[in-house]
């Protein structure tokens, strides 16, 4: 997992400082390991922003934030994934998250998705979002659970077979270089 790849794409560190929602933070924003790429930061990130990304609520990037601070890990790549669920993913996951979540309670799902239009579709959930919460709850806590894990080996994984490339390209230069002398 390329430091300058991750680093092309993460929020900047001066910009998530001055954030209006992040500032109640404060000087804790101030830790340097919130901003440093190593394997353990960018693995407690994944899970973190992963997880916190499935959650049925707003301002997702506070405790994904609040988390991060907490245990030490790249806060920037937390706030990212976040992001995975916006404006456009929402209602398509946390519809997934709800029908699982029914599933899981045994419910009947009260909720579907007859018209495939994004307004449509968004009313619906709010005028029934009090039937639908707690399905939607576990079941997003169960895919924010398992994406976490995932995340996290993955960056795990990603960054091992990174270091290993790299180790093996030094070695192979090195070699390279014993044989011209």
């Amino acid at each position: 997992m390329p430091r300058k790849l991750l680093k092309k794409y993460l929020p900047d560190p001066a910009h998530l400082r001055e954030h209006k929602h992040l500032r109640v933070f404060g000087e804790r924003l101030a830790d340097p390991n919130l901003w440093h790429m190593n394997r353990r930061g960018i693995a407690n990130a994944a899970a973190i922003g992963l997880f916190c990304a499935m959650l049925p609520i707003p301002f997702q990037m506070l405790p994904a934030a609040l988390v991060a601070i907490v245990m030490r890990a790249n806060l920037p790549l937390s706030i990212a994934l976040v992001w995975l669920t916006n404006p456009l993913t929402a209602v398509p996951v946390w519809y997934g998250t709800y029908v699982l979540g029914s599933a899981l309670l045994g419910m009947e799902p009260d909720w579907k998705m007859e018209d495939s239009s994004f307004e449509a579709v968004w009313d619906a959930m709010w005028a029934n979002f009090g039937q639908i919460y707690i399905p939607m709850l576990v079941g997003s806590l169960i895919v924010g659970v398992v994406l976490a894990i995932a995340g996290w080996a993955s960056a795990h994984r990603l960054w091992r077979a990174h270091i290993r490339r790299q180790w093996k390209a030094r070695a192979d230069r090195r070699s390279a270089a014993h044989r011209q002398d």
